[in-house]
């Protein structure tokens, strides 16, 4: 299934903010001096919570996406498996009950009785 083009340009959106924030942060762009960030403690940690937070729902989001790509079958559902079977039973079912059909009733139908033969009245 293809992603649609909006979903596309979200992603390359997300992507883009992502790189752009990760090289302002390696040229010191915006730095905050250590003293402000644990000069108001609430702030601190306000952040080291919703970090922690984002973290453990990333960590989530891909290990499900893993154990989703590791335990996918590669073949038949068990249901289909199940039908595959059943169809199997019921031909070889239908393959009884016709050499069953073929041993009980005779392939030319009977002659009617014959009157018997003798003087008629």
């Amino acid at each position: 299934m293809r992603p649609s083009l909006a979903v596309t340009a979200v992603w390359i959106g997300v992507i883009a903010g992502l790189v752009t924030l990760e090289l302002a942060e390696l040229t010191h762009l915006f730095t905050l001096p250590l003293e402000a960030a644990l000069g108001d403690p609430i702030a601190f940690i306000f952040s080291l919570v919703f970090t922690t937070i984002v973290a453990i729902v990333g960590a989530i989001f891909v290990g499900i996406y893993i154990s989703h790509r590791l335990l996918r079958p590669a073949g038949f559902t068990p249901f289909e498996e199940e039908m595959l079977r059943m169809r199997i039973e019921l031909q070889e079912l239908g393959r009884s009950v016709e050499e069953i059909r073929r041993a009980t009733v005779p392939s030319t139908p009977p002659r009617p009785p014959r009157a018997p033969e003798g003087p008629r009245p």
